[in-house]
């Protein structure tokens, strides 16, 4: 008996993935093992493609794969999502706070160390590395 399903590239395209997303996402425990055909290629459902299309906006959102890989166990397990996933969102959210203040906090040293460049005159010698050596 023959198998029907999509091939690997079937589905990654009908989700906008790649198919070394697809691997990943296999690899990595967020997409089940799918059947193999005779041939030895991995055949997808409609049902893996929705999945590959969650994973993908969830992907679009930041979100970690492992924190992804558990929003799909508890949509699995036939929990509400909601509580898992604003977790996550929070999760997020305090990273790029962080991620944001600490960029900020660079810019600040950067534009103090340019003003310090300014502020030499022509006569001094002045190079890059006396600059970030703090001479």
């Amino acid at each position: 008996m023959a198998l029907s399903g999509l091939t690997i590239g079937q589905a990654a395209r009908a989700a906008g993935v790649t198919r070394k997303a697809v691997r990943v996402y296999e690899a990595r425990g967020l997409l089940p093992a799918t059947e193999r055909s005779t041939a030895g290629y991995r055949l997808y459902t409609g049902r893996d493609v929705e999945r590959l299309i969650f994973i993908r906006r969830a992907r679009a959102l930041g979100l970690h794969l492992d924190g992804i890989r558990d929003v799909l166990a508890v949509r699995d397990g036939g929990t509400p999502l909601c509580a898992t996933v604003r977790a996550l969102l929070d999760a997020r959210i305090a990273e790029i706070d962080a991620t944001v203040a600490d960029l900020l906090a660079l810019r600040k040293t950067l534009t103090h160390t340019r003003q310090r460049a300014d502020a030499r005159t022509e006569d001094e010698p002045v190079t890059v590395c006396k600059l970030i050596e703090g001479a």
